[in-house]
């Protein structure tokens, strides 16, 4: 019995001096952690500031008194989300849909041998399943926007180039697939092919924390949403949003075109924009598993506070993310694209958007958080939600209220609802001609707030 101690002890002194904290309490350390700025996004220190009307609310709308709000800081996209960003997502989303569709065409006909060609070089990469854990299906990056097949888990062959032109289709199974992707002949013109934006569907889960953390008798599984979308923007909005109005080139071309990659997005409605988010983060984090480094936050749409904290660039009561109260600068230009006179579009030097990286950014250096396009929010609209809403990080989001906020102003508003604090909303499944968005990512750090900053110089001058 004594030796049993004797060797329990000395296990204990080994244990203890081997873990080098010498038994003291010094908490789990694991690899060195530094933030990364995401690409194409700026740093929003959080802070204080006045949310709401600064000036006389002229339209008696009286949905924005102001009240003092604290965010946290942010990452917000420098600028609105573009075609040619928005592109990179509808076509990922279309490409893993002609691989899902190719793999499982292979595995039907037992084409499995990548050295055979034609079909067979897209078939899925872990064709023998048998010897393979759940763990190791589950943990397989499959994609695939078509609803529950049976071949999940199953690993796409990402390293083989799709073949798009008709003339080099590898073998005839290849062409029956992508056959599928198309409109049918009868609804072709001008001899040209094009796709069915409608089989363009991502698919994505997501939890409903709110949920789960007011009723707690819920199982996880009850809070586990999954979303289908049809990603392509809606290109006819062009033509309903102004009847009696030849606007077809803008329909015709806006989107696909690459004169226009670098113009906003539009025709895209909140849940595309919530799914392209959604998108973003699966993409960013599918690479940083590749690496063997650290998920990042998610990529999200704002909410009403952080958008009119970030539009402010740090301004305090200010009408206009430039300041004001005047629309031009002191040269006579105007500041934003909109519409500033009756019916003349064009006074600003632009019909109908520009560029989004167009006129002078803000403090935050943030472009056209006025005018351009209007921005969708992750908020609901409720005229009376500043009045019941929190002081730190106010969010007002109800997943039954359709109305969801967007802000900004846009290139075919009056001056009004280019103003910071201006209110606006649209249905969450509607798409307009003149409403984009751009995303956020929490900031995970330590970080100095803009009103420390401000308070920290005022003492070195001291």
């Amino acid at each position: 019995m004594k030796k049993l101690v004797l060797l329990t002890a000395i296990l204990a002194i080994v244990t203890s001096c081997g873990s080098g904290d010498r038994g003291e309490l010094v908490g789990v350390k694991g690899k060195k952690w530094h933030p990364e700025k995401p690409y194409g996004m700026e740093l929003v220190p959080g802070g204080a500031y006045i949310m709401g009307k600064s000036d006389d609310d002229l339209a008696g709308i009286k949905n924005a008194p102001t009240k003092t709000v604290t965010v946290r800081s942010f990452y917000m996209d420098e600028t609105e989300i573009t075609n040619s960003e928005y592109r990179q997502f509808v076509n990922w989303v279309r490409d893993s849909i002609i691989r899902t569709k190719l793999a499982i065409l292979a595995d039907e006909i037992g084409e499995s041998d990548p050295e055979a060609g034609g079909i067979a070089e897209y078939a899925f990469r872990d064709a023998d399943t048998t010897d393979m854990t759940v763990y190791e299906k589950y943990m397989l990056d499959n994609y695939s926007g078509l609803g529950a097949t049976g071949y999940e888990g199953r690993k796409l062959n990402k390293d083989v180039d799709l073949v798009f032109d008709t003339a080099e289709y590898p073998d005839a199974n290849y062409t029956e697939v992508m056959d599928t992707m198309y409109l049918p002949l009868e609804e072709s013109y001008n001899g040209q092919r094009t796709w069915d934006v409608t089989k363009f569907q991502f698919q994505y889960t997501y939890m409903d924390i709110k949920s789960a953390a007011k009723y707690k008798e819920l199982k996880r599984s009850d809070v586990i949403i999954k979303e289908d979308i049809q990603v392509y923007p809606d290109t006819t909005v062009w033509i309903r949003d102004f009847a009696y109005s030849y606007n077809e080139p803008m329909h015709n071309d806006y989107f696909w075109h690459e004169a226009y990659g670098e113009y906003p997005v539009v025709g895209v409605s909140w849940k595309q924009a919530r799914a392209f988010c959604q998108w973003r983060t699966l993409y960013k984090n599918a690479y940083q598993k590749s690496k063997s480094t650290q998920y990042v936050n998610g990529f999200r749409l704002p909410s009403e506070a952080e958008w009119e904290y970030a539009a402010r660039g740090g301004l305090q009561g200010a009408t206009y993310p430039w300041g004001g109260p005047y629309v031009k600068n002191d040269r006579g230009c105007f500041m934003a694209n909109f519409k500033p006179v009756r019916g003349d579009y064009a006074a600003d030097q632009a019909l109908y958007t520009v560029e989004a990286e167009s006129y002078e950014p803000n403090d935050f250096n943030l472009y056209n958080m006025a005018g351009n396009v209007s921005e969708w929010v992750m908020s609901s609209y409720d005229p009376a939600s500043y009045e019941y809403s929190s002081t730190m990080n106010p969010s007002v989001i109800d997943e039954e209220n359709e109305r969801k906020v967007v802000r900004g102003g846009s290139w075919k508003d009056v001056a009004y609802f280019l103003q910071v604090s201006s209110r606006d909303y649209e249905y969450a499944d509607s798409a307009r001609s003149y409403i984009g968005f751009r995303t956020v990512q929490d900031y995970m750090g330590t970080d100095i707030t803009a009103n420390a900053a401000t308070n920290s110089k005022k003492i070195k001058k001291r």
